[in-house]
């Protein structure tokens, strides 16, 4: 039970279904999704695609999406991989012939064929009751007739300034005539948005990937040098695949396996699982534990996490709990690691989320994303559509896993969650924030199995972030903790926008309750009835 003198937010309640996502009108349509007879993944489709209107800077049509549903009877989730490829010309000999030594997060080349329409029609077909004709009404709403900008929404807007301003077809979706982006409680309305989605209801995935929306996609990337054609768009298919999973203090925990992170993800728990339990959830042993595990954990996400189809992924090695207590070997209780061991050793690589759960048990965890903020900030102005920057996961280094390939999908940072136990769905749950997205799993699992947090109090916890050298830390991490963390060789950075977001709902089987939490760092909220 949280302190109540203290600012913060009780957990959601409620008896019979719930949604959490990053913004109101998501949450909302998701509850009247739900209340008109849809179930968890109708509602997750429904607040998905109001989010593309509502947090531009974050999610879109032009994005991809990655689900884990589990329904209420099933000992495991579904899962789907809605991740784009490269274009089929997007050969690397291309890359070296033109003089490019690195991809550029704003240029057409990091732009892969985006691929949350089709999973979200093929999802929608497959386990949903409603239809994407009536999923899609809230979004065409909100899109032709306006909504209220909030807070984080207007601050992603601010922050895309420099980059959207580059863009033509940008400054014609989303700058006024007098040059300025939106600003919170404007009302801002996306009329070729409204009618790109309006198609997709009515004619279904081939309104987006054939015909005019694609063929704007497509010239729009081809005047900024892009590799792609229509085929790309007409071949483009999403896949069901197989959840990985491994446990968690005696909870089933599933992640999607790679061209995703949640190998990375369950690697950091089993590690974090061998190591002694902390006194508090920002005790210094917890957070400079947690770095040490992070460094070790992204190195081998580096080294190995990339396409399947195109390279092997030592997978047994990666969720081996005997590999997971190896690495803890080298980490010291008190000083900062100076240099990590070559990767796989010892052995004898911006976004919303949303969390549903619905009058029957069935749990929902759904993520969409354009990666950077605007994606790359290339928007197909006369079909609405702003393109995301996936591609630049790939690297131009030669042999590397991630090397840009024709036909190829890179690696992924946005990875849903789910745990079970006992065979049955307990916690769909989804943090954001770009290459943070593993750690923020870990985390927030750990405050919950290790310290009794309910989900609004685990996402409301101050977050730090091991990266490229620097630990990142939030404003909420203590000037004292921090001078310890630095003492013990670690870089310390502070920095300016928190890590990410998130959204979590428990099912409580003891009590026949739902508990969710929605992350303050976003502008959303649980609810449930």
């Amino acid at each position: 039970m949280r302190d109540l003198h203290m600012p913060g937010r009780s957990a959601a309640r409620s008896v019979n279904a719930m949604a959490a996502t990053s913004q109101p009108s998501s949450t909302l349509a998701a509850i009247e999704i739900l209340m008109a007879g849809g179930n968890a993944l109708d509602a997750a489709i429904a607040a998905c695609a109001v989010q593309c209107v509502t947090e531009p800077g974050s999610t879109g049509i032009g994005g991809d999406c990655f689900c884990l549903y589990q329904p209420a009877d099933a000992s495991s989730p579904i899962g789907f991989n809605g991740s784009g490829r490269a274009p089929a010309k997007a050969d690397i000999q291309f890359f070296k012939d033109n003089g490019f030594t690195a991809l550029d997060p704003s240029s057409a080349h990091v732009v892969t064929v985006p691929g949350a329409i089709d999973a979200w029609e093929t999802l929608s077909r497959d386990h949903g009751r409603l239809g994407l004709d009536r999923l899609l009404q809230p979004a065409i709403r909100y899109a032709e007739e306006g909504f209220a900008v909030h807070e984080r929404t207007a601050v992603d807007f601010a922050n895309g300034y420099q980059k959207l301003s580059k863009d033509a077809g940008a400054r014609e979706v989303y700058f006024n005539a007098a040059g300025q982006l939106p600003v919170a409680g404007e009302k801002f309305r996306q009329p070729a948005l409204a009618a790109t989605l309006r198609a997709i209801a009515s004619q279904g995935r081939s309104a987006f990937y054939e015909g005019p929306v694609a063929e704007d996609i497509v010239a729009t990337l081809k005047t900024k040098g892009g590799l792609h054609e229509m085929s790309d768009f007409t071949d483009h298919a999403g896949e069901y695949v197989k959840p990985i999973s491994s446990t968690f203090r005696g909870y089933d925990v599933f992640e999607l396996p790679p061209n995703g992170v949640g190998a990375i993800a369950l690697l950091l728990m089993n590690i974090l699982e061998v190591l002694p339990v902390a006194n508090g959830p920002l005790d210094i042993s917890r957070l400079h534990h947690l770095i040490e595990a992070t460094k070790l954990a992204y190195r081998d996400r580096n080294a190995f996490i990339a396409d399947p189809v195109f390279s092997e992924v030592p997978l047994d090695v990666l969720l081996s709990k005997k590999y997971a207590a190896e690495l803890t070997r080298g980490i010291d209780d008190i000083r900062a690691a100076k240099n990590l061991p070559p990767a796989g050793m010892p052995p004898q690589g911006n976004t919303v989320y949303i969390s549903v759960v619905d009058a029957d048990g069935n749990a929902c965890s759904f993520i969409n994303s354009l990666f950077k903020g605007f994606g790359s900030g290339i928007v197909a102005a006369r079909s609405g559509v702003v393109l995301q920057n996936r591609g630049f996961g790939f690297t131009l280094e030669e042999g590397h896993p991630n090397q840009i390939e024709p036909k190829k999908r890179p690696m992924h940072t946005i990875i849903p969650g789910m745990v079970a136990k006992d065979g049955r769905p307990v916690m769909p749950f989804g943090v954001m924030g770009g290459h943070f997205q593993p750690v923020g799993h870990a985390w927030t699992l750990s405050s919950m199995f290790d310290f009794g947090l309910d989900p609004q109090e685990a996402m409301d916890l101050p977050r730090i972030f091991s990266y490229d050298g620097n630990v990142e830390i939030e404003r909420g991490i203590s000037k004292a903790s921090a001078e310890v963390l630095a003492s013990r060789g670690h870089q310390i950075t502070n920095i300016g926008m928190p890590h990410g977001g998130g959204q979590a709902i428990f099912i409580d089987h003891q009590h026949g309750t739902l508990v969710g939490g929605s992350d303050p760092r976003k502008d959303g909220l649980a609810l449930g009835y």
